[in-house]
């Protein structure tokens, strides 16, 4: 593929009024949301559950892509027409979660660095002859009294620029996501020193692995208080602090950037995407990458009665989408 063609697929995903559906949990997690709304966790239910998703009349107004998990990029409809089929006929960009999940960083106590770079040059091969267009690999920075160490920021940073490099060896765009966790005490100021650090070093190793920027998107946490923080922040104070830090660590030339809702509520996260675009100023289409902040709701309903309720869920999806469409264009109301 072209260096064209990688920029033409990363802009498409940024797109104006649009962003991304992430339906890329793993069996184990995905197992965890089913229970908690009563429903076995088999394949035919994850098979049906992404097949509700995806099928929502009118989705590709609203969403440009979806990131999927390995099960759900080799899995049909029940009537066996493939899921990425269906996507493209929709207007929708298939995706797929490449990485292998998080292990211990040896040496250093709490911190956590994500692994499957091993075989990773063929998995992308195979993807990209099932269709997806896009990838995602995902690593995980904890904020705490020692951590995160530049160590650990630098492993994972490295891991995602070498996954980078390889999706674009196989005509993917990256989408390079280093999540800053929410859990903890800490407060906005420590989330903003982190973020930017992190950031800075992604963007770093990058460069060194020769990473294609204009055919790359960032996923991105906003810049927020723990949940145990004591202080809480205003939609416009979290707005303001993500996008100064954006700005300070983040090169012009990126295509775009996409927000995953990181534990936060439906509602939070919408508004938060559209405070900072109605601050406006951003060299880069500000977006959304959302994964329980688009479905939880429709889940719920969905998981009442699995043939009952289908519209219903599916006309949850579809506002879901729509909400944080208008908020990438800073015109959401609430």
């Amino acid at each position: 593929m072209s260096i064209e063609q990688l920029e033409d697929i990363a802009q498409a995903l940024v797109a104006e009024g649009k962003g991304i559906i992430a339906i890329d949990e793993s069996t184990n997690t995905i197992k965890r949301r089913f229970e908690a709304v009563g429903i076995e966790n088999t394949e035919e239910h994850r098979r049906a559950y992404r097949e509700m998703l995806l099928t929502t009349p009118r989705l590709g107004e609203h969403i440009s892509g979806a990131i999927l998990f390995d099960e759900t990029l080799r899995q049909s409809t029940k009537d066996g027409v493939p899921f990425a089929q269906v996507m493209r006929e929709a207007g929708i960009l298939p995706g797929i979660k490449v990485d292998k999940g998080t292990q211990s960083l040896a040496g250093f106590p709490g911190e956590l660095v994500t692994e499957g770079l091993d075989g990773l040059r063929e998995r992308l091969k195979e993807y990209a002859r099932l269709g997806a267009t896009f990838a995602k690999w995902r690593a995980v920075i904890t904020i705490g009294s020692e951590t995160p160490s530049g160590t650990c920021i630098d492993a994972n940073t490295h891991a995602l620029a070498r996954y980078a490099a390889l999706c674009q060896e196989q005509g993917l765009v990256p989408i390079v996501e280093p999540e800053i966790l929410m859990d903890g005490d800490h407060d906005i100021e420590v989330c903003y020193e982190v973020t930017e650090a992190t950031l800075r070093s992604l963007f770093g190793a990058l460069y060194q692995q020769d990473v294609l920027i204009e055919g790359t998107i960032l996923k991105a946490s906003m810049v927020l208080p723990g949940k145990d923080c004591d202080e809480v922040a205003s939609v416009e104070e979290v707005a303001v602090a993500t996008l100064s830090c954006l700005k300070a660590s983040v090169p012009a030339n990126l295509p775009g950037i996409v927000f995953l809702s990181g534990g936060q509520d439906d509602a939070a996260a919408t508004a938060h995407l559209n405070a900072m675009n109605q601050l406006g100023h951003a060299p880069w289409p500000l977006s959304f990458s959302y994964g329980r902040a688009m479905q939880q709701a429709a889940l719920k309903l969905w998981a009442q009665d699995l043939k009952g309720n289908y519209a219903a869920a599916q006309q949850i999806v579809y506002a879901r989408a729509r909400d944080n469409g208008l908020a990438t264009l800073g015109q959401w109301t609430g």
